[in-house]
């Protein structure tokens, strides 16, 4: 996580302030519920809340990890020197992964919180510019190649539904990784009643995790790293569709070219798309902690530590970046530049060839058997493409089309409303 690629409201769940707030509120809650038990005094909670409740000094608590060699003991030792006598009280029967676990769960939950809205953000940019252009005519392409017209808002509403299927993807991955355990060393709740877990869950908002070991089963974890990367591929998929519609010899959509921005250091006359480019490479960065959230999943026995050095750095990144990304993302639609005269002018540019398989039906409906209508169709259309003529003049010079359609209904197959008329029905679909 860099200061490049992260914006402060994500940076600060990761931050080590953020972490042991978390954790003494965890041991706090847990105090609570073994004091309505009976474990410890409810004497001692006024002690527990009102002297732990503080600004922690991380100094002195990576002091104290230096000698002991272990995070959560640092802790309590630091916790222990502003609670005093009572402090004894604190961590009664639980393991420092009932701790850890359901820390990393708060801050993932936190950090998620922060992703909705961003998809959020995005979704309405692309219903707004999908809105501007629902009928802006433009070619479709397959395999890079024209194929047939469609609308560049039916290019964002499709954007649109994909990330509203994101979305709810990362609604369910929320849910999935809100989970709490405190069971205890190895998840028996020998030493710490299932009640403790049970209290502070609802504090914290957290389920419960039916069948812990000493850690939370990270096959959760690995369902939440993949979701956002599969949301990390949607931005890449709309990035690279920009990009290829801002090169120059398409020059459909681009980014917003900022007064004062330059694009290159030697050539004065660049417009690169810097931005989309950028969000390529980040998709590359959420997507490479799939492998290693897959791989923590197969822990030895109740628990080893392999996946935790994985943990402390996949989940700051993945989720600082993609917040970056997300937001870079929406600035990007709600700024691009669209040129309605290009789409027209390459539709145009192949001689109507786009126009191909309505003339073939339009031929096989006047009595041709489907494979002449092909052959008949697929004859003229090479030669557009060899010798750059006009798609609909070959046709009207072609005994083989003459003797089954007038020159009427050869034009008729040329109208390019045929190709918008259903564009409400998907945007009802898209949007509705």
């Amino acid at each position: 996580m860099i200061l490049r690629y992260s914006k402060e409201e994500m940076r600060k769940i990761w931050e080590d302030q953020n972490k042991f707030k978390i954790w003494f509120e965890i041991e706090a809650y847990a105090c609570d519920a073994q004091a309505e038990l009976g474990v410890i005094p409810k004497e001692a909670l006024k002690d527990i809340w009102e002297k732990g409740n503080v600004e922690f000094d991380i100094d002195r608590i990576l002091e104290i990890e230096k000698e002991v060699k272990h995070d959560v003991i640092a802790f309590l030792t630091h916790l222990g020197e502003h609670v005093g006598e009572n402090s004894r009280f604190i961590h009664q029967g639980m393991t420092s992964s009932d701790i850890i676990d359901t820390c990393f769960s708060v801050q993932l939950t936190q950090a998620t919180d922060i992703l909705l809205k961003d998809l959020e953000r995005v979704l309405l940019a692309l219903k707004t510019r999908a809105e501007e252009h629902k009928y802006t005519i433009t070619i479709g392409r397959s395999h890079g190649i024209h194929a047939e017209p469609t609308t560049f808002g039916i290019k964002l509403a499709g954007y649109y539904a994909e990330f509203k299927r994101n979305k709810e993807r990362l609604i369910q991955a929320r849910k999935e990784i809100a989970i709490c355990a405190i069971s205890g060393a190895i998840g028996t709740f020998a030493n710490v009643d299932p009640y403790v877990e049970k209290y502070v869950a609802e504090k914290l908002g957290l389920e419960i995790e039916p069948v812990s070991t000493q850690v939370i089963p990270r096959d959760r974890h690995a369902v939440y790293f993949s979701t956002l990367a599969v949301i990390a591929s949607s931005i890449e998929r709309l990035a690279t569709e920009i990009r290829h519609l801002q090169r120059t010899e398409v020059r459909e959509a681009s980014e917003f070219f900022s007064k004062g921005q330059k694009g290159s250091s030697a050539m004065p006359h660049k417009k690169n798309p810097i931005l989309t480019e950028n969000l390529t490479g980040l998709a590359r960065i959420v997507r490479s902690a799939v492998v290693p959230a897959l791989e923590n999943v197969a822990l030895w026995h109740e628990r080893d530590i392999s996946h935790s050095s994985v943990e402390r750095m996949i989940a700051p990144d993945s989720t600082a970046t993609l917040n970056f990304a997300l937001n870079r993302l929406a600035g990007v639609i709600e700024k691009m530049i669209v040129y309605p005269e290009n789409m027209k002018k390459n539709l145009y540019d192949l001689g109507g060839l786009h126009n191909s398989q309505r003339f073939l039906l339009a031929l096989t409906q006047a009595g041709c058997s489907r494979e002449i209508a092909y052959r008949i169709v697929q004859r003229n259309a090479m030669k557009v493409w060899e010798e750059n003529l006009n798609f609909i003049d070959l046709l009207k010079e072609d005994k083989d089309v003459t003797d089954n359609m007038t020159h009427k209904e050869i034009e008729d197959a040329f109208n390019d409303d045929y190709h918008m008329k259903h564009v409400d029905t998907i945007f009802k679909r898209a949007f509705d």
